[in-house]
């Protein structure tokens, strides 16, 4: 998989920082933390972690999900903590946001080193010198954040429960029922923020019958076509290939409920339950037999009202989504670099390691996009506090 190179430092980056400090620190007592915590071209969001670049990038865009940093920097998992699991990568995590946030620090580098340790002790994959994937990290990393502070407490399941079936609601209360039962076992920030729910539809050619299932996603991993004529493709050309109706033969499809056997079918994907943050995986890398290689296509994507509702049930209307971070990917699939570019409320800046230089908005499009993070902008969150 693509990984790290090494590092890009600018030895005047620390100084310049120190002298952008223009407030006191973070007063955790205001209502919203984002509000107290220093802006500024360069306010030292910096991470240094040993050449571990995917690391850097992936964090980096985490710290500008505004919800989830109030929530480290205040600690509030510590009060609604249900699972039996130590918090030990929570805890860590926090320190490192806390760490990029408080200006009360004297030194404006962050060295993640013992978060990332415990997190390769949670995760034993990440262990070694292999090259890593950014978008494979943030999974890894949501989900273990997820198991340590699930609101559920644990609850072994017995075989029956799990393969309890449904009667056949309308589609929207089949989901809904499907969406309660994950709830009932899976709840956090962490699916507060990211999760949402796919629905795959499913048609019969013999016998006309449709049957959905219905999974949570934290990502959507969408793939890349080919370059256009124009020299480049759009996100939403992205999206039409991800939910373009697929046809199945008898071999690759699953039984039929209505025929029981296997038959010729055609599959649909679509987004049944929409994120407050949906984190977009531009699929660059695809693996053959023999071979991994990288697409360097560009993909244009909006900074604003990303209009999702097409992509869900017939009834969504529109579903808008801001763009807020990117996670970028240079080089080939043997030897990259990762880098993010953040936006906050002085704009866009670029943070290679531990250099961070601004950017315009018509810096942001580069064929090096990997992972997109958008914010919904036209409802509410619904985050416990």
């Amino acid at each position: 998989m693509p990984g790290s190179s090494g590092v890009n430092v600018e030895g005047s980056c620390d100084a310049l920082c120190r002298t952008l400090v223009s407030q006191n620190g973070l007063q955790r007592e205001t209502a919203d933390i984002s509000q107290s915590v220093l802006y500024t071209s360069l306010m030292g969001l910096l991470l240094v972690a040993d050449n571990e670049c995917f690391l850097n990038a992936v964090v980096q865009c985490l710290s500008h999900t505004r919800v989830l940093r109030n929530y480290c920097l205040l600690k509030s998992y510590k009060h609604e903590k249900f699972s039996k699991e130590e918090a030990k990568l929570m805890d860590t995590f926090s320190q490192v946001l806390s760490g990029l946030w408080d200006v009360r620090e004297e030194d404006n580098v962050v060295n993640p080193r013992q978060f990332y340790s415990i997190f390769k002790e949670a995760v034993p994959y990440f262990s070694g010198y292999s090259q890593q994937d950014a978008q494979e990290f943030l999974r890894f990393l949501l989900d273990k954040l997820h198991t340590e502070i699930n609101r559920r407490p644990y609850v072994k399941r017995t075989g029956k429960e799990l393969e309890q079936t449904y009667v056949r609601f309308r589609i929207s209360e089949e989901a809904n029922a499907m969406w309660k039962k994950h709830l009932e076992r899976d709840d956090s920030i962490i699916v507060d923020l990211f999760s949402g729910q796919l629905r795959s539809s499913l048609h019969c050619s013999v016998c006309s019958h449709y049957s959905n299932t219905f999974d949570v996603f934290c990502d959507l991993s969408l793939p890349i076509p080919k370059k256009s004529s124009r020299g480049e493709v759009s996100l939403q050309e992205c999206l039409d290939l991800f939910s373009q109706e697929e046809k199945l033969d008898k071999e690759n499809s699953p039984m039929c409920e209505r025929c029981d056997r296997r038959t010729e079918c055609s599959k649909r994907l679509s987004i049944q339950r929409f994120p407050q943050v949906i984190v977009i995986h531009l699929n660059r890398f695809t693996t053959s037999r023999w071979s991994i290689s990288k697409s360097t296509v560009s993909v244009s994507f909006p900074l604003k009202n990303l209009d999702l509702g097409p992509y869900g049930p017939v009834d969504s209307g529109s579903v808008l989504y801001d763009l807020y971070a990117i996670c970028n990917h240079a080089g080939t699939v043997n030897m990259g670099h990762y880098t993010a570019c953040c936006l906050d409320e002085n704009g866009w800046c670029f943070y290679n390691d531990s250099s961070v230089t601004q950017l315009t908005e018509n810096q942001i499009q580069t064929n090096q996009a990997y992972v997109l993070f958008y914010q919904r902008s036209n409802s509410t969150p619904t985050v416990r506090k």
